[in-house]
């Protein structure tokens, strides 16, 4: 039982007295952080295994990155896209060769650089491809998560995203995710673009079967549609890699990126694409107030030169290995499945032992903090500053919660 004169209780009555209930935390208040760990308002501290959903890949209040964001905070924060800032080049120029792009268009949430993603596909679909007006069509998957707006709902096939936000914008093909037969059989003539998670992180880290993404690849090329990679939770080197295309050598034709772009800092997005995809945006077509502003892109500039010296992806390459060998040791000692690319892990706990959430509570009553997804499976995604002794740490507290 939780001390009543601990503060932590009436931080939790008052959230849920105040809040919207769309989320349903973990009671845990959280007041500082620095690395990889989080401290609450009792002192109390945790390891923090979710990392924003990769947004922290850097950790809480990475020194370069908060350098920049205090020098930038000193001079400009804001001039909407109605005026050239001087951080606004450097940004698009630094993140497009990152990515092997020509250009970089700059939003604020994931959702937004989805929502980009499919507005620019339809357009190049009727101005470049001459698909007919009003009849695009995008091929998605099953499982998928690219965020929460009506139109993104729209193509869920999570019923807890979806249900009783219709009617539902048409113009999406659903089938298997890792289905390379059934995503041929879906491509018509209508078809503009093959949008995907290379790796799908709201599903439990699930991997698609080698040889998918360039089959993808292939078939998009084949067929004269844009190939979509969702990377806004895998990419920027969650995966031990820059992008989690880049495991089986596979370059999309636009890469939307977010979370930790924004270095755990400011909401952060963008979708990179060559001169031929993304020119066919003329001004006035789409923008934002906010999107590309200078507080952003100071910090962005940070996360793409760290990114560059490839540590960070090194790092996530090498611990990954570690985090797999401990949790594969866990297999029929109460897990029954385990997925890592990286440090990203999908773990599915046997149902008859506990559920997800039940496994969260109990490790966050060890000091560890993960988040359960879909009935029993929980994820861990780390960031990537943790060390070995760290993430032995968070597999032996699971070892602890799963041995009862």
């Amino acid at each position: 039982m939780v001390d009543d004169k601990l503060r932590t209780p009436g931080a939790v009555r008052d959230a849920e007295r105040w809040t919207a209930h769309n989320y349903h935390p973990l009671p845990v208040v959280i007041s500082s952080a620095e690395g990889a760990w989080l401290t609450d308002v009792d002192g109390r501290r945790y390891l923090d295994c979710l990392a924003g959903y990769s947004a922290l890949n850097f950790g809480h209040r990475h020194p370069q990155l908060i350098a920049a964001a205090h020098a930038q905070l000193d001079r400009l924060t804001l001039t909407s896209r109605a005026f050239i800032h001087d951080q606004f080049a450097d940004f698009c120029r630094e993140l497009a060769e990152l990515c092997g792009k020509d250009l970089v268009l700059p939003m604020n949430t994931g959702a937004e650089a989805v929502e980009t993603g499919i507005k620019v596909a339809r357009k190049w679909g009727y101005q470049v491809k001459g698909v007919a007006a009003g009849q695009a069509n995008i091929v998605v998957a099953e499982g998928n998560f690219h965020g929460r707006t009506t139109t993104i709902v729209s193509f869920s096939t999570d019923e807890d995203a979806r249900a009783d936000f219709g009617p539902y914008t048409p113009g999406f093909t659903v089938v298997p995710y890792g289905d390379l037969d059934a995503l041929t059989a879906a491509i018509d003539e209508n078809t503009v673009a093959v949008l995907l998670e290379p790796i799908q992180g709201e599903q439990g880290v699930v991997v698609p079967p080698e040889g998918y993404l360039p089959g993808v690849r292939q078939v998009c090329t084949e067929r004269n549609v844009l190939f979509i990679a969702d990377e806004i939770q895998s990419g920027l080197g969650r995966t031990g890699a820059t992008f989690a295309c880049d495991h089986e050598g596979v370059v999309p034709d636009m890469y939307l990126l977010g979370k930790a772009l924004g270095g755990g800092i400011v909401p952060v997005s963008a979708v990179a694409a060559n001169a031929d995809v993304l020119g066919v945006l003329k001004p006035g077509q789409h923008g934002s107030t906010f999107g590309g502003n200078p507080l952003a892109c100071a910090v962005a500039i940070e996360v793409v030169r760290l990114l560059a010296t490839g540590e960070f992806q090194r790092r996530s390459a090498e611990l990954g290995e570690r985090l797999r060998a401990g949790l594969e040791g866990l297999l029929g000692k109460g897990l029954v499945g385990v997925r890592v690319r990286g440090l990203w892990a999908g773990l599915d706990i046997d149902p008859a032992l506990m559920s997800g959430r039940e496994a969260c509570e109990r490790l966050a009553a060890r000091g560890v903090l993960a988040k359960d997804t879909h009935g029993s499976t929980i994820r861990l995604a780390p960031p990537l500053v943790i060390t070995e002794e760290e993430i032995d740490l968070a597999v032996t507290q699971l070892a602890e919660v799963l041995a009862g």
